[in-house]
């Protein structure tokens, strides 16, 4: 089951990719500037923040199997309509299409590992089907290039949108829910707007805010940054562009067993989830020397390990929902606190378009190595305990 979660990833992620890797052909085709290219990258996160508080209420009222499984239908129909693009407002409101689909992978893996997992297992699991987004980049710089360069950027995007509607055949044959155990009570459903009263939901989300910008940029603004900053052509890029995407990989296991490796020890679900969360933070301040390596190796090596520590730090906040709240409010939960990520990707990517248009990538990263930081602040200071049932009265099932 958490394969399925595993490969709709992959195609996720290969969605996005695709446009990152084609954006230096794109940019010259469409004669878009920085501003230009944040205002496609935003227009995709304004639909991302909108639906992600829209697809997780809906994935919990339809059901995993159907509410995730129309999700991605939407998402590779809108991925295959990029290659019909013929300017950036074209091209922006392709991706605002592709953001109203997309914003339902996480709210539905996420609901995938607390139908299938126990507590202990969480963020190993939350950490399996999460590095599918790791191996979606590194898959995207080869493959986009070899098709742009030998069939024209068209189709990129139509192979990625046909790659997500072969998965629907498995997912729709494959995945159920498992049953509850007889006598089993049943589960409280919560409605949406008790959810937004929570405490945790609301520091969830601002903590959020901080957090998913740092990986929007790496996703699409690094193969930008690898041509104009360090001299990189399309076909460099497909080389080396997928390195930091590799070592993000490892970062989904590692967060994971490192909390799991805590819980095993007897430290609580919240020291064990917010101290491997921290440390992971810190991790991703190597973008600060990054940009002031002389060499384009060590700054890609750098690049590596701040995308590694993202990846250990979601493997650990992808559990966080699971820890408190029961599997009927899972989705919607995540839905909800993503709407910071969201928001955050939108406000952040629109800063980082006016800044290196009139500065340099330099603030850029020095920025994106210090707001990590301020995401593990807020999780110590105003998330409170992940206790189950605390935030609403309810238990966990």
């Amino acid at each position: 089951m958490i394969s399925l979660a595993f490969f709709a990833t992959v195609i996720n992620y290969l969605d996005r990719q695709t446009l990152s890797v084609a954006a230096p052909i794109l940019r010259e085709q469409f004669h878009m500037s920085n501003q230009d290219y944040s205002r496609v990258v935003s227009a995709f996160l304004f639909a991302y923040t909108i639906m992600n508080g829209l697809s997780g209420p809906m994935i919990d009222r339809l059901g995993t199997r159907l509410g995730y499984g129309l999700c991605v239908a939407w998402w590779s129909i809108a991925a295959a309509l990029h290659a019909f693009a013929r300017g950036t407002f074209s091209l922006g409101v392709f991706r605002f299409l592709l953001g109203i689909g997309e914003a339902g992978n996480w709210p539905g893996a996420v609901k995938v590992v607390a139908e299938w997992f126990p507590e202990k297992e969480r963020a190993l699991a939350a950490g399996l089907f999460n590095s599918g987004s790791a191996v979606g980049a590194i898959l995207a710089p080869p493959i986009v290039a070899y098709l742009i360069l030998h069939f024209g950027w068209q189709s990129a995007f139509a192979f990625v949108g046909l790659a997500g509607l072969v998965w629907l055949a498995f997912w729709f044959t494959m995945y159920h829910t498992p049953k509850a155990p007889a006598g089993a009570p049943a589960e409280t459903v919560i409605p949406v707007r008790e959810l937004l009263r929570t405490r945790f939901v609301w520091a969830f989300t601002l903590s959020k805010i901080f957090m998913d910008p740092v990986w929007y940029f790496y996703i699409f603004w690094f193969p930008e940054y690898l041509k104009h900053a360090r001299g990189f052509d399309l076909a460099k890029i497909g080389i080396y562009g997928w390195i930091p995407f590799m070592v993000a990989g490892f970062g989904n296991i590692l967060g994971g067993w490192m909390s799991g490796r805590l819980l095993k020890r007897g430290w609580s679900v919240t020291m064990a989830r917010k101290m491997s969360v921290t440390f992971f933070a810190a991790l991703m301040t190597s973008a600060i020397p990054a940009v002031l390596a002389r060499e384009a190796w060590m700054s890609i090596a750098l690049v590596s390990i701040a995308m590694l520590g993202y990846t250990g730090c979601l493997a650990n906040m992808l559990s966080f929902p699971a820890d408190v709240f029961p599997k009927s409010a899972v989705g919607s939960v995540y839905g909800l606190a993503s709407m910071g990520s969201g928001f955050g990707g939108m406000l952040f990517t629109l800063i980082t378009g006016w800044v290196v248009e009139r500065y340099s990538y330099t603030p850029v990263f020095f920025g994106f190595g210090i707001l990590p930081l301020i995401c593990a602040t807020i999780l110590w200071t105003l998330l409170g305990p992940l206790t189950p049932g605390r935030h609403t009265g309810a238990r966990n099932a």
